[in-house]
């Protein structure tokens, strides 16, 4: 049973395809989406194995590191020496999506529907913080305006207000997402060029503005392209942002060979988890999720939010 909660924000630094499968729709291999909302996530699955490869490449004793197999659990055969992992990961849900803006190059977009689920995570997780934040609002001192009140997104023009409440969040944020770096541009620019549309423009814009590539297949000894080897792939554009969280549980009992429950004890308790956790993706917090890692696709900037109790 999980017990405790902590935030993880993961900033895209390239496109991201975290993919749900063949379509048959427009885009040949989709990413993942919410099937309620449609908007764009990754799954705990997706999210976890990707996580676990990174421990693992960055560990000296690679897949075989005890605290790893503690913390990510393992399998064995017929049962034998299988533990459930004591780390756990819900859906990435998609919190700031980078839209093109014609004065400021872009704006970070958000709605309502998703800060009001981000309200309910960051109580879930121990934060006190809740934002109060309606459409049609932007920072007081933002980039994007045009003339009186105007910000234009792609094609569209909106009409904005300022609300302090906007500032709030974007410094909240950048405090969270950088920590000790909030003085460089995307920092700066988060406390700034948050723009607050309703759910219906949020919605249309994650739907319609993503990154759809088309690509092709050459055969090797014609140097033409293959029969049927044209498709189409949508990405999750850079400088998106999404938070996941990290569930903690005490350690499970593994069994010998026997079948005879062992005691294991590499972590005190749950804290000294998440502490681990926790040093670990500070120190190393560059990593790649999703397809087409060779050709640089999906490598994200992770920030976990430090238990504040330190780790007890």
């Amino acid at each position: 049973m999980y017990r405790k909660s902590n935030l993880l924000f993961l900033m895209n630094q390239t496109s991201m395809h975290a993919g749900s499968g063949d379509s048959l729709g427009i885009v040949d291999l989709p990413i993942q989406r919410e099937r309620h909302t449609s908007f764009p996530k990754i799954e705990a699955s997706s999210l976890k194995g990707s996580i676990r490869e990174h421990f693992e490449r960055a560990s000296e004793k690679y897949e075989k590191d005890p605290k790893i197999l503690a913390a990510f659990g393992t399998e064995g055969d017929d049962g034998i020496g299988s533990k459930a992992g004591s780390l756990g990961f819900t859906d990435a849900r998609l919190l700031l999506f980078p839209v093109k803006s014609m004065k400021g190059v872009f704006a970070w977009i958000v709605c309502p529907q998703i800060i009001a689920k981000f309200n309910e995570e960051l109580k879930l997780a121990g934060h006190e913080i809740s934002f109060k934040i309606e459409e049609s609002l932007i920072a007081p001192d933002c980039n994007l305006l045009l003339g009186n009140n105007k910000i234009v997104l792609e094609e569209y023009t909106f009409n904005v207000k300022s609300s302090n409440s906007v500032k709030e969040l974007g410094t909240w944020l950048a405090g969270r997402l950088f920590q000790n770096d909030t003085e460089n541009y995307f920092a700066k620019k988060l406390k700034a060029d948050i723009v607050v549309l309703s759910d219906d423009d949020f919605k249309d814009f994650v739907n319609l503005s993503t990154e759809v590539v088309t690509r092709t297949q050459i055969d090797n000894e014609t140097g033409t392209v293959k029969d049927g080897a044209l498709f189409t792939e949508e990405y999750l554009p850079a400088e998106s942002i999404l938070y996941t969280n990290v569930l903690t549980a005490a350690e499970f009992s593994s069994k010998d060979e026997e079948g005879v429950k062992m005691a294991s004890k590499l972590f005190e308790n749950e804290g000294d988890l998440r502490k681990y956790f926790g040093e670990f993706i500070s120190k190393n917090n560059v990593f790649q999720i999703g397809g087409n890692a060779t050709l640089g696709k999906g490598i994200v900037r992770a920030s976990f939010i430090e238990p504040k109790n330190g780790g007890n």
